[in-house]
């Protein structure tokens, strides 16, 4: 066996570069990955409120036309 002198591991072992770049790919795709899934999330529930806001919108509106023909009817009968 070969004697070892101090210093870096690095200097005796041998460095797989291939499997360092793989390794590093896959933890920048598992960044990526979550990053797009939490801004998904996000779009998700901008999409919520924007939905309800619309829904609110619509209520609004049927509600000013039942009020206006209710009106309407209401002075046809007294007139």
């Amino acid at each position: 066996m070969s004697k070892r002198g101090a210093g870096s591991r690095f200097l005796y072992e041998p460095f797989d570069a291939t499997a360092a770049r793989m390794e590093t790919y896959e933890k920048v795709t598992q960044e990526r990955w979550s990053g797009l899934e939490r801004r998904l999330g996000q779009i998700e529930d901008t999409l919520e409120r924007l939905e309800k806001r619309l829904w609110l919108a619509v209520f609004s509106v049927v509600s000013i036309l039942l009020a206006r023909g209710v009106l309407s009817v209401l002075d046809y009968q007294q007139g």
